[in-house]
């Protein structure tokens, strides 16, 4: 797949991404620069404070669409001292891209039980909300990146818990991180190259936005 409107990149930065259903993005790079061209603004990300959440998480957030209404963050800080504990216990440094036994699979779980039964939040809002404090960890879950991980996998059904359905859609994502490891990799030290700084679970995000909202 060619996205418009951008310089077609020498075959040498090039790597061939595979997503689901056999689809294969093959200028990924040129892809994500298109993208980051047009929303650049929304990757910004405070690491100052990793273990800490609190409005102006929420507000950086809807920088990048996340539309937490005032009421839902209100809501949310009420919840502020639970989810900081459960922030606590996931490292600042797991990565999707480790090995599936190393990863704070319960953790992650009651970090995102504590969101659970909020008025208006679903895993997109509580994602764009938690991605920028554990970055290379947390994909952003929206509608669209749901959608495609549904698709053809059982195991991201309705059964379970709120916070344990939504570590299933993690835990669906990273075989797909983990199909295009080395290709997301070539792609992030591409991007750093340029001055931006995403890690594989943001680019894999991208992409995987990008194709499914072009093929709609």
């Amino acid at each position: 797949m060619r996205s418009r409107g951008y310089p077609i990149l020498p075959p040498t930065t090039e790597s061939t991404i595979i997503l689901r259903g056999g689809v294969e993005v093959e200028h990924p790079l040129e892809l994500a620069l298109e993208f980051l061209e047009a929303y650049s603004g929304s990757e910004a990300h405070d690491s100052s404070r990793p273990a800490s959440f609190d409005e102006r998480d929420l507000r950086l957030a809807n920088r990048g669409g996340a539309r937490i209404s005032a009421a839902e963050i209100a809501a949310i800080l009420e919840r502020r001292g639970e989810i900081e504990r459960a922030l606590r216990r996931v490292r600042t440094d797991a990565s999707l891209a480790d090995a599936t036994s190393s990863l704070p699979w319960i953790p992650l779980t009651r970090l995102f039980g504590a969101f659970a039964d909020i008025r208006g939040i679903g895993f997109s809002k509580m994602t764009k909300a938690l991605h920028r404090k554990r970055p290379a960890l947390i994909p952003m879950l929206d509608s669209v990146v749901q959608a495609y991980l549904a698709r053809d996998d059982p195991g991201t059904g309705s059964s379970g818990s709120f916070g344990e359905r939504a570590t299933a859609l993690v835990r669906s994502y990273k075989r797909d991180l983990d199909r295009n490891r080395s290709g997301l990799r070539e792609i992030q030290q591409e991007l750093a190259s340029r001055e931006y700084r995403l890690t594989e679970v943001r680019i894999l995000d991208l992409l995987i936005w990008s194709v499914s909202a072009a093929g709609s």
